[in-house]
C-alpha cells in the first residue's frame, strides 16, 4: 500500500502511458551506473515523443536506486543513491513484486518498458512478469526484433547471391549476455517463419562467449540462459579462437554483442569473406569505439561483399565509383512502435507474435530506392517506427 501512496504523487496518473523502468545495473558500455541511469530511462522516453508522437505528459521515466556495485559512486560525496552495494535476489525479487503490482494499480493504462537491467534479471524478469503485466524488455525484444528485421532483408540479398535456401543459413553470435540471447531467441522466428521447427530453427544458431563456444560438455557451470542454445553436437576441447570457431561452424552470419573493440580482425572478416558471396556482418555492440569492427574494414577486407549492420552509425563509404550506405541496428526502429501499438491496442501483455509483427513491418518498409540501393533497413532519418506500430495493431485487429 506504501508504493501506491508515492504512486499516486505522480502529477499526471490519468495521462500515464507509457514508463521506461532501469535500475540502472548494466548500462551499456557504462556498466552499473545506479542511480545515474535515470538518463537511460528520460532518454527512451524522449525517443517515444520524437519517434512515436506520445505527449511528453504521457511519459513516466523510473530509476529503482536498489544500490550500487561500483565503488567509486560509494566513495562519491555528490551521488543522490543509496551508499550501499546492491541488495540480494530475494530483496529485489519482492521489491519487484511489489512495485509492478503498484504500478498496474495506479497507471491501469500504461505500458512498461524494462531497459539495462543485469543480464540474469532481465530474463528473470521478463519471465516473471510478462504475462501478468503490460511489459516488455527493449534490451531482449527490441534487440531481437530490430535485427530480426534486418537479418530477413539481408539473408534474401545473400541467398540470392548464393542460390542456397533461406533455410540454410547458419548463425553464429559472438556474445552471449541477455542481448546476445535475446537476438539469437527472436532469430529463430527467420527459420520458423520459412518452414523449419522450432528445434530445426535452434539448430542454425551458435553461441560464443568469453569461454568460447557455447555446449553442452564444456567444462564449468553453464549460465540457465545460455541453455537454449548450448550446442550437444560437439563435445571436444573448449573452442576458444573465433577463426577456429569460424572453420568449425562456417557460418553465413556473424553477428557481435560482446562489447569487445576489433573483435572482428582482418582475418575473421576475410574468412567470413572466403566462406560466403555475401557475407552477412553485424557488429552490433554500442557506443562505436566498441564495435566489434568498422563498416571500413568490413568492406575492405570482403571485397566490398558483405551485408552490414551496426548498433551505433557508421558514415558511408565509397567504394569502386559507389555510395555504399551501413545498416544500423537501431532499436528507435522497434520499441516506439511497439510501446505505441500497444497502447492504442490496450494489449494486457505484449506477445511474441506482436514483437515478430513489428519486426517484419519494419523489414517491409523499405521504399524503391532504399531497395534498389541494397539497403537492409530504411534510412534512419525517416520516421518508420510507425510501421511497427501499424503491423501490431493489424496483428491485433486484422482488417
Amino acid at each position: 500500500m506504501s508504493y501506491h501512496l508515492v504512486l499516486e504523487n505522480w502529477p499526471k496518473v490519468d495521462e500515464t502511458r507509457i514508463s521506461v523502468i532501469t535500475d540502472g545495473s548494466r548500462i551499456l558500455g557504462l556498466g552499473d551506473l545506479g542511480v545515474n541511469g535515470m538518463g537511460i530511462s528520460i532518454g527512451k522516453l524522449s525517443l517515444y515523443i520524437a519517434g512515436a508522437g506520445i505527449r511528453p505528459e504521457s511519459t513516466l521515466p523510473i530509476c529503482l536506486d536498489l544500490g550500487t556495485n561500483t565503488q567509486r559512486y560509494l566513495e562519491d560525496p555528490l551521488y543522490l543513491g543509496l551508499r550501499q552495494t546492491r541488495v540480494g535476489d530475494a530483496e529485489m525479487t519482492a521489491f519487484m513484486d511489489e512495485l509492478l503490482d503498484g504500478l498496474t494499480a495506479v497507471f491501469p493504462k500504461m505500458m512498461i518498458q524494462f531497459e539495462d537491467f543485469s543480464t540474469d534479471n532481465a530474463f528473470k524478469y521478463l519471465d516473471r512478469y510478462r504475462f501478468k503485466h503490460p511489459v516488455f524488455n527493449d534490451d531482449i525484444q527490441g534487440t531481437g526484433a530490430v535485427v530480426l528485421s534486418g537479418f530477413v532483408n539481408a539473408a534474401r540479398l545473400a541467398s540470392k547471391a548464393s542460390g542456397k535456401p533461406l533455410t540454410s543459413h547458419r548463425i553464429l553470435f559472438f556474445g552471449a549476455g541477455s542481448a546476445g540471447v535475446g537476438v539469437a531467441s527472436q532469430l529463430t522466428s527467420f527459420f520458423t517463419l520459412n518452414g523449419l521447427t522450432p528445434e530445426q530453427a535452434k539448430r542454425q544458431i551458435w553461441l560464443v562467449d568469453s569461454q568460447g563456444l557455447v555446449y553442452n560438455s564444456r567444462p564449468g557451470k553453464l549460465a540457465e540462459h545460455k541453455k537454449l542454445f548450448s550446442r550437444d553436437d560437439y563435445d571436444g576441447p573448449p573452442m576458444k579462437d573465433l577463426s577456429e570457431i569460424i572453420e568449425y561452424v562456417r557460418p553465413t552470419a556473424l553477428l557481435g554483442l560482446s562489447t569487445i573493440s576489433g573483435a572482428f580482425t582482418a582475418d575473421v572478416l576475410q574468412q567470413m569473406s572466403i566462406l560466403n558471396e555475401r557475407p552477412i556482418v553485424f557488429p552490433l555492440s554500442n557506443p562505436v569505439r566498441l564495435s566489434e569492427c568498422s563498416f571500413h574494414d568490413a568492406l575492405e577486407n570482403t571485397e566490398g561483399r558483405v551485408l552490414f549492420a551496426s548498433g551505433s552509425p557508421f558514415p558511408e563509404e565509397e567504394w569502386n565509383g559507389r555510395t555504399v550506405v551501413p545498416g544500423q541496428g537501431n532499436n528507435m526502429y522497434i520499441f516506439p512502435g511497439i510501446g505505441l501499438g500497444a497502447i492504442l491496442s490496450k494489449a494486457k501483455q505484449v506477445t511474441d507474435t506482436m514483437v515478430e509483427a513489428a519486426s517484419l513491418g519494419l523489414a517491409g518498409s523499405l521504399n524503391a530506392e532504399e531497395t534498389a540501393g541494397g539497403l537492409i533497413y530504411p534510412r534512419i532519418e525517416r520516421s518508420v517506427s510507425s510501421s511497427s506500430c501499424h503491423s501490431i495493431v493489424l496483428t491485433l485487429f486484422p482488417l
